[in-house]
């Protein structure tokens, strides 16, 4: 079985960096796509634009989404994937520096970009111990 790939929806360069490394230091091996706005993440669920030869069945394992992001924000990603059959079920872990309570409401859980290390360092963790995860 192939592994799933990881759909990282992020502006910022340095952010993308660090997730990249981290990923590798803790030795996660799926592959990472990177989306710069929330319509290149769209484009790539929807295999539209430069994605458009896609194979829309093999949809990402995980997406790692910023709320502050240009074109369309995170939120509205996110109610995008939500609202839609095939994208409904992925997990999402929004990522953020905001701590601006209306940014944040309506989610139980959000991780803080200074936080991605700490996260990925236990789903490495989780994957050496049971096998992979995505």
């Amino acid at each position: 079985m192939d592994k799933k790939n990881i759909l990282l929806v992020e502006d910022n360069p340095d952010d993308v960096e660090l997730t990249i490394r981290a990923f590798k230091k803790n030795n996660l091996l799926n592959e990472i796509v990177v989306a710069g706005d929330g319509v290149e993440a769209l484009d790539y669920l929807y295999a539209r634009g430069k994605y458009s030869g896609r194979d829309t069945s093999n949809m990402p394992a995980v997406v790692l989404l910023d709320l502050k992001l240009p074109k369309m924000n995170g939120l509205e990603v996110l109610k995008h994937m939500r609202g839609d059959e095939l994208t409904k079920l992925i997990p999402v872990v929004i990522l953020t520096s905001s701590k601006e309570e209306q940014d944040l409401l309506g989610f139980p859980i959000y991780l803080p970009c200074q936080k991605r290390i700490e996260l990925l360092g236990i789903c490495s963790k989780f994957y050496l111990v049971s096998g992979p995860i995505f």
